[in-house]
């Protein structure tokens, strides 16, 4: 008889003072369920109303067995399809279906995937400084770890950190991060300079540009930028300016990486194909989970696209341990973000929660030793939640502030 959907749950949970939403999908069998991340962390009350007011009765009494199928349904059933709120609330039913025929099939997930093509996953980690001092510091640091790829920025993106409305903002402009494309596009080229004249070219270095400055400007820093080798320009360009790559192309041979703000796996379609992008930037449950996922990675690797996924602070162990078992199966990976537990000398970005208290809330993590992020070998995706230890650190409801960044004049940038 098969094993049958039961029941769907949803976890809250807030232990480094970044929203995190948990789907459990229990089964009929006794003990058997899954686990999966469905975190959008600026709208994480409408994702769990999606999860248990939509998607738990569609799919209790279905065949946890069907994952193709029960992810069929879900995208279709409300007929307008794609968005961050339904993808991120398929995705955390997906992976958790995916956790659970691991651990039917009493295999690590990735074995479900034909099996691992590397031993280890070699991640990038994040630099950032005022300084160059600052930022070369931080990146012997990270070589003395065995990283061998980083993502330097300077003063977050765009350069911009401060929520306030500078006094050269016109009289009445509103408060947010105030942005100034040219300073930053020239102290990145100086930066990158600095970086490759004292460090040299032994390191592969990732910049992001976060879609913060105009086309035409990321056209131009592609260019001045080709000298100092990146491994890649990262969201040079908005999801709806995307043509601007090709021109890029021909002035440019800097890597690019794109996607992270992508809903739909055919928005990456015609990039792909036309060899526009180098890396794919996936943020996996931002298009509906791992079944997509690995469908788009079987794509890209028949033009010679690597992967890149996305993995920030603002994702949940689940969905980490998501892209580790994908890259672990995919021969056209290329490198995995790993934002990783703060390091001990240098606090790059501020977080609200107690030091380790993501470890007492998630057990399993992957590991990081030396450069690479390692699975575990436990079924599934290998990750367990103590619910009672979640339950110390409610999510909150905080105004999103980083997303609020502006041109000089005050006008809203995108962020």
């Amino acid at each position: 008889m098969s094993v049958k959907i039961r029941d769907i749950e949803v976890i809250n949970t807030a232990p480094e003072g970044i929203n995190l939403t948990v789907v459990k999908v229990l089964t009929t069998e006794p003990g058997l369920y899954g686990l999966g991340c469905a975190t959008f962390a600026y709208r994480w009350r409408t994702v769990t109303s999606y999860v248990l007011d939509y998607l738990k009765p569609l799919l209790v009494g279905r065949n946890v067995e069907d994952i193709q199928e029960l992810w069929q349904l879900m995208h279709q059933n409300a007929y307008w399809r794609n968005g961050g709120i339904e993808n991120n609330a398929i995705a955390g039913v997906d992976i958790a279906l995916w956790d659970i025929k691991g651990k039917m099939a009493n295999m690590p997930v990735y074995q479900l995937f034909g099996g691992a093509v590397r031993k280890g996953v070699p991640v990038y980690r994040h630099v950032d400084g005022a300084t160059v001092d600052e930022i070369v510091d931080q990146v012997q640091y990270y070589q003395d770890l065995g990283v061998r790829h980083l993502r330097v920025q300077s003063g977050g993106y765009g350069g911009g950190l401060e929520m306030k409305a500078p006094s050269s903002a016109p009289e009445g402009a509103y408060d947010g991060i105030y942005l100034n494309s040219r300073e930053y596009m020239r102290k990145t080229v100086a930066l990158f300079d600095a970086l490759r004249d004292r460090l040299g070219f032994g390191i592969d270095f990732v910049h992001d540009v976060h879609e913060r400055i105009a086309p035409a400007e990321a056209v131009e820093l592609a260019r001045e930028l080709e000298p100092y080798k990146l491994f890649f320009l990262e969201d040079a360009l908005p999801v709806n300016q995307t043509e601007y790559f090709e021109r890029m192309r021909q002035v440019s041979t800097v890597p690019l990486a794109e996607g992270e703000l992508f809903n739909n796996e055919a928005m990456y379609r015609d990039l792909i194909a036309r060899r526009l992008i180098d890396f794919i930037r996936v943020h996996v449950t931002q298009i509906g989970g791992i079944t997509p996922a690995m469908k788009l990675a079987i794509f890209a690797e028949q033009f010679g696209v690597r992967t890149a996924w996305h993995g920030p602070g603002d994702m949940s162990p689940l969905g980490h341990a998501a892209n580790i078992h994908i890259d672990m199966a995919v021969p056209n990976f290329g490198v995995q973000e790993w934002s990783g537990i703060r390091p001990p000398n240098f606090v790059i970005q501020e977080l609200k929660g107690p030091e380790g208290a993501l470890l007492d809330v998630f057990d399993g993590l992957p590991e990081f030793r030396k450069g690479y992020v390692y699975p575990n070998e436990r079924p599934g995706l290998g990750i367990e939640l103590n619910e009672k230890e979640a339950a110390k650190y409610p999510n909150s409801d905080e105004v999103t502030t980083w997303t609020q960044t502006r041109a000089q004049d005050g006008s809203l940038n995108l962020p």
